[in-house]
């Protein structure tokens, strides 16, 4: 036979019948001449030492369990287990263990009983009893202790043993003898009580458990498990259960066998998870039935109170009549969140069924209710109903706020009394909150919303949320964001000394779980959050918090501009350059100086992500107006490569202009370019059109287009004024009016100071300005389209006023992506 070694550890039963572990090695089955037989050999992986060499016997009863463990018995008191790491290796040991005993590997027991010769014990028929019981008596107490302890290691002596006691009544007659015993003061016998009991418990039989859990014996069992020889004072459970634990009928129960079996529950649910300890990895298993006793029990409570449509309609009645006292309104949520709790333990077909009757007795009524009532624990206990209907039925829930939002104002919807519930948490840590969002996550997620012929759950819901609950969500947002605050700010300067967002931990903690959801958003939610994004400029008011002083915050407004860069939309991307949205993350980069932390990489990898997957609109964007600021950064590659990317492009591009003059002359070039920006904004000008006047609108037409040679020369000047900025390192005011990006860099900048000499990525806004972000923006974007194309109009001027004489929309202030995406 071939070795097979396989990691193990090896226990040995000791003389309080627990499991010692005596070391970890590798098993193999093979031949060993001293013994004369097939052996298990286990080594110890440390230092490869013997820790067990065992002879397998024909006639032990070898036992495997849970998949990964053989047990067995060496002798009359030594027992021992190999508890292996991987199933297939127990497998493979238990195969060879058959096989020297003829026995087939399916079996889980390789012999039907294990005997010590002392016993003599022949065969006898099924039906007989194989085991004695001694009598019941004061001074047999620790030969029945002994007795029962001893057949816990075997599954047939455990059965007989069972079958025993079932017959003869003598669980009845070892509960007189605790009475007497306690009345006596005798502790040896008490002691060994508690040692018969718990050992009747491990035997795990369901028939036994009938008669111990009855109101006769229950109160008896538990008395005999408080004398714990291992105590030095027995506890008082059975005080516990009777004066200090009360049963709180919310309304009166009528039904006998009910009231009788939520009281045998909770007692046997105390004494699991109580009284017995609990069990090592190779008693779990004589606790199983136990567990099984109680899960049907609650079963059986749950399925009788659903019956019972008179009982749960004055429930619902008195929890949401305004009548009812803070107290008893407390007691009945109370009372619903442990109903849903056992309900848990029902088949899918009945749990299903339950939660049906909850709905059309109108449970999300009742919690729209009490979920926004000043009651702490009513609020909690609220939350976690609401959370088993959302985990059991998403679409349940979402049909009935759809469904509300015909007849309600938005600010008593249920999704709505949710949101303000997050954001009026006053746990600091923000518990509640999290378990809240948690639920929307769900709520809003689009993997699980049905689609069907007639109707699709995902854009009636979504439009619903994005109409209704979604200025709800962000409120936090934008007001602690406000154009107010940003620009008093800006008076003073954009430094992290001055934060603009609050310095409150919680309300950072807030914004941080709002900006999550709203980046889950983004992932799931294409078409409905960039429409929102656009109308309300949210990015803009996002990256503010980028100046935070809670570095969290600052990372989760990151990661929700990294996750909108990600998807790598031209929508977006244009938004994020018409926008100078960079300009915040630059200066958190540059802010943060020489440290190396989180924030630093988070930036850095965003940067990465825009070079490796070539984003040319943001690559032309960043090199033209922030390279100056960027290119002291040596300590990655990322902004030289992004300067190379942007260099071969406009390399590309040169290469491609010699062809351009005859595709002009052709008028190809004109309808080429026009085409394309028509598909592109599409939708995203007939979004302005319904929602209303854009955040950042198109660039409007001006007298560059129709005095081109005009406007050449004044951008030929600004370039030159550029190139002299440049080597001195100050901002001038451009010919448009706006002031171009300076950076300065010395040791202070370079640490992160605030002094006058660190640098700046502020523009001005344009005197003339109506709307402050978007006249900016267009100046800005005119500047650098006039400063790219200055270097290629003389060779094209001929045809391109040959064209315009043509057509006089030649589209040059679209933006500089337009008409050189059309030469591409």
């Amino acid at each position: 036979m071939s070795d097979t070694r396989r990691r193990v550890k090896v226990y040995t039963l000791n003389e309080d019948r627990q499991w010692d572990d005596r070391g970890t090695g590798h098993v193999s089955s093979t031949y060993v001449e001293r013994l004369k037989g097939m052996s298990l050999l286990v080594r110890a992986e440390s230092d490869g030492s013997l820790l067990l060499e065992s002879k397998i016997n024909p006639n032990t009863a070898y036992q495997k369990q849970q998949d990964t463990l053989i047990v067995w018995s060496e002798a009359e008191n030594y027992d021992l287990a190999l508890s292996f790491q991987e199933k297939a290796g127990c497998d493979e040991i238990w195969e060879k263990i058959c096989q020297v005993q003829g026995k087939d590997p399916s079996v889980e027991v390789t012999q039907d009983l294990i005997e010590s010769e002392e016993e003599h014990i022949e065969e006898m028929p099924e039906t007989s009893p194989l085991i004695d019981l001694p009598t019941c008596e004061l001074n047999k107490l620790e030969e029945i202790a002994d007795l029962v302890t001893s057949v816990l290691s075997s599954p047939i002596r455990r059965e007989k043993l069972a079958l025993a006691l079932e017959n003869e009544g003598y669980i009845k007659k070892l509960l007189q003898l605790f009475q007497v015993c306690e009345n006596l003061e005798n502790t040896e016998g008490l002691h060994h009580l508690y040692e018969i009991i718990r050992g009747i418990l491990f035997l795990n039989k369901a028939t036994l458990f009938e008669v111990m859990f009855s109101d006769e014996c229950i109160m008896d069992v538990v008395g005999c498990l408080e004398y714990d020889p291992s105590l030095a004072q027995p506890k008082r459970h059975r005080e516990f259960l009777t004066k200090t634990a009360k049963f709180k009928e919310v309304i009166p129960i009528t039904d006998s066998e009910l009231r009788q079996k939520i009281h045998q529950t909770y007692r046997v649910q105390y004494i699991q998870d109580i009284i017995l300890p609990t069990p090592s990895v190779f008693e779990e298993n004589f606790l199983s039935t136990l567990t099984s006793f109680i899960f049907f029990n609650k079963v059986e409570i749950v399925s009788m109170l659903q019956e019972d449509e008179k009982f749960l309609s004055e429930v619902f009645a008195q929890l949401t009549d305004e009548a009812t006292d803070d107290d008893k309104r407390c007691e009945l949520v109370n009372f619903f969140k442990e109903f849903c709790a056992f309900s848990q333990t029902l088949q899918p077909q009945n749990r299903d069924a339950f939660f049906k009757t909850l709905a059309k007795l109108g449970i999300l009524p009742a919690l729209e209710i009490v979920m926004g009532m000043d009651d702490l624990q009513v609020r909690s206990a609220a939350t976690d109903i609401f959370s088993y209907l959302v985990e059991f039925s998403p679409s349940m829930v979402r049909e009935f706020v759809m469904q509300e939002a015909q007849q309600s104002d938005d600010d008593i919807l249920l999704i709505n009394v949710v949101i303000e519930q997050m954001i009026c948490d006053t746990d600091p840590e923000l518990g509640g909150a999290v378990q809240l969002m948690g639920l929307l996550r769900t709520l809003i997620d689009p993997e699980n919303m049905l689609a069907t012929a007639n109707k699709t759950e995902k854009s009636e819901f979504l439009n619903f949320f994005y109409n209704h609950c979604m200025h709800v969500l962000t409120a936090p947002l934008l007001a602690n964001t406000s154009e107010d605050k940003c620009e008093k700010d800006a008076v003073v300067g954009s430094t992290k000394s001055n934060t603009i967002c609050p310095d409150n931990y919680q309300t950072a903690q807030l914004l941080a779980l709002i900006l999550e959801l709203l980046t889950f958003c983004v992932e799931h939610h294409t078409y409905h959050i960039k429409n929102y994004i656009m109308n309300k400029d949210l990015l803009r008011r996002v990256l503010v918090l980028m100046n935070s002083k809670h570095t969290f915050l600052a990372l989760c407004a990151l990661r929700f501009m990294r996750r909108i860069i990600g998807l790598k939309d031209e929508f977006y991307n244009r938004y994020i350059t018409k926008g100078n949205l960079f300009e915040p993350v630059i200066n958190a980069l540059l802010d943060n100086g020489t440290r190396y932390n989180l924030l630093n990489s988070a930036v850095i990898e965003l940067f990465e992500f825009i070079r490796v997957e070539d984003i040319k609109s943001l690559i032309a964007h960043i090199v033209e107006n922030f390279y100056n600021a960027l290119e002291s950064i040596e300590y990655v590659q990322t902004f030289k490569g992004l300067k190379t990317k942007y260099e071969q492009e406009k390399d590309r591009q040169n290469q491609k202009l010699n062809s351009v003059p005859s595709i002009l002359r052709s008028n190809r070039f004109r309808r080429d370019a026009r085409a394309l920006e028509e598909d592109e904004e599409m939708w995203f000008n007939e979004d302005e059109e319904e929602e209303g006047e854009a955040v950042v609108p198109p660039v409007e037409k001006s007298k560059q287009e129709d005095d081109f040679p005009d406007s050449y020369e004044k951008f030929m000047e600004t370039k030159k004024a550029k190139e002299s900025e440049d080597k001195e390192n100050l901002p001038k005011r451009t010919s448009a009016g706006g002031f171009k990006f300076t950076f300065s860099h010395s040791a202070s900048a370079a640490n992160g100071a605030n002094g006058a000499n660190s640098k700046s990525v502020a523009a001005q806004t344009s005197p003339a300005s109506s709307n402050g972000s978007s006249s900016k923006n267009a100046t800005l974007t005119t500047a650098v389209t006039a400063a790219k194309v200055g270097e290629l109009v003389p060779k094209l001027l001929p045809s391109l006023r040959a064209a315009g004489q043509r057509d006089e929309t030649l589209p040059l202030s679209r933006g500089k992506s337009s008409w050189l995406s059309g030469l591409s």
